[in-house]
């Protein structure tokens, strides 16, 4: 059985300590908060152990994956919508770690909720928007967005490299904050406990927001595309989605509980929940300034762990160099990933699989299908893309046999109206993500 145990916060270190359990091993992580905010109180200080509640429980899921049993205790008891937000974190957003790790049915788990939840504090307006960056180039343009609509401050978890030069290059303040997964967690998997994809943004969002409520900020403006709500197979009555906790559903259901249940007075969106990430690679394009600070290659962070360069042969390297190539010149990509990605033969299974064309999707943070494909269409007319061998590969075979109104790339990069992204940050969002 997971138990989820009890959590504390220190003002003096502004860290707090969340605890769990499988069976008698006992787990502790270290949450190392922004130091600086001013004294809690109040509605402020209601709204932070709420913030903090949902947190604790959203982050369980990294210890509950070890051994993934059919019960969760806990003695937290959170209103309807936050049951059903967290009951979808442990069955969605562990989708893909139980279908690769080969479970007989998705993870199914229930939360006991209090019904009807009491009324949530609410709190007064504050320093303007808090806006997570990850280093790549969806928070670039994300926190431009933000900045050109009102005050911004920056936040991440941890200060890896590519981090560390968006926020140099932007020039805004930052806040960070630390995680420190429990040692006895690390020596669990070390043994050779389950392990897998977990819903990592869900926490970073529980964190962003919980230090949002510290230092005064009125809403977390995140960096989650469009793109991000499309599954990569389909499996046991659920879609499997790598990327679910960025997803406009998990967006939904995090928006919802809050305002209901949480804390009024803080909002929380994706201010690219309009785009494409093929809109968002034309909006990142005309950036230069941030074109050698960033980088989303994880696999060159799982190697380093600070995120620098780009191996080159990967999913994510693979789609941020087609996606921006279209609204780039040959050399400039050169210059930013060291090589041509589209001249090399041996690349084209991969870059394939970013269609869906005879391949699944892969399990990376990569955009739909459809935009891949609209891509490569885009690439095929230009005269400097087009004799490449990826290119022309594409060309050759997939394009040849879909249909001219598949993938369409001025249906691609139009821009949605589903999304929560309130006046003036909308009109924001438009201006920078248009043509």
């Amino acid at each position: 059985m997971f138990r989820i145990l009890e959590r504390r916060y220190e003002r003096e270190t502004s860290s707090a300590t969340l605890s769990y359990a499988l069976d008698d091993l006992v787990f502790e992580e270290i949450v190392a908060f922004p130091p600086g905010s001013p004294e809690l109180s109040g509605a402020r200080a209601q709204a932070f152990d709420a913030v903090l509640s949902l947190l604790h429980l959203v982050a369980g899921v990294s210890y509950y994956k070890a051994a993934a049993p059919p019960r969760i205790e806990s003695e937290a008891r959170p209103g309807p919508l936050v049951a059903s937000l967290l009951e979808d974190v442990y069955r969605l957003g562990l989708g893909e770690f139980a279908y690769r790790n080969g479970f007989d049915a998705p993870i199914s788990v229930a939360f006991p909720s209090d019904e009807p939840a009491p009324p949530p504090p609410t709190l007064s307006s504050g320093a303007g928007s808090l806006v997570p960056i990850g280093g790549g180039k969806d928070s670039a343009v994300a926190l431009e967005i933000a900045r050109a609509a009102g005050p911004v401050t920056l936040f991440s978890v941890g200060d890896r490299a590519p981090i560390a030069r968006t926020a140099e290059v932007a020039g805004q303040p930052r806040l960070i904050a630390e995680r420190r997964i429990s040692p006895q967690l690390l020596e669990l998997n070390a043994r050779g406990a389950l392990n897998g994809h977990v819903p990592v943004t869900a926490i970073v969002s529980l964190l962003a927001l919980a230090t949002a409520v510290l230092h005064g900020h009125d809403r977390v403006v995140m960096a989650n595309e469009r793109s991000a709500s499309q599954a990569n197979v389909h499996w046991r009555g659920i879609d499997v989605n790598h990327q679910w906790s960025k997803s406009y559903a998990f967006e939904q259901g995090l928006h919802a509980a809050l305002a209901a249940e949480v804390v009024r007075g803080v909002d929380y969106f994706s201010v690219l929940r309009p785009a494409s990430e093929l809109a968002i690679a034309r909006a990142f394009a005309r950036m230069p300034a941030y074109h050698d600070a960033f980088t989303s290659c994880n696999s060159v962070f799982r190697l380093t762990g600070d995120g620098g360069g780009w191996c080159c042969d990967c999913p994510k390297c693979r789609f941020v160099f087609l996606a921006l190539a279209p609204f780039m010149r040959p050399a400039q990509l050169v210059g930013i990933f060291g090589v041509d990605l589209l001249e090399q033969g041996d690349q084209i299974p991969g870059f394939m699989a970013l269609c869906g064309y005879q391949a699944d999707k892969p399990f990376e943070c990569v955009g739909e299908r459809e935009e891949s494909v609209a891509a490569f269409r885009l690439l095929s007319g230009s005269p400097e893309w087009r004799e490449h061998a990826v290119v022309r590969h594409a060309r050759e075979t997939m394009l040849s046999v879909l249909p001219s109104d598949v993938a369409r790339p001025e249906q691609i990069l139009e821009l949605s109206t589903q999304h929560n992204v309130p006046e003036p940050l909308l009109a924001s969002a438009l201006a920078h993500l248009r043509a």
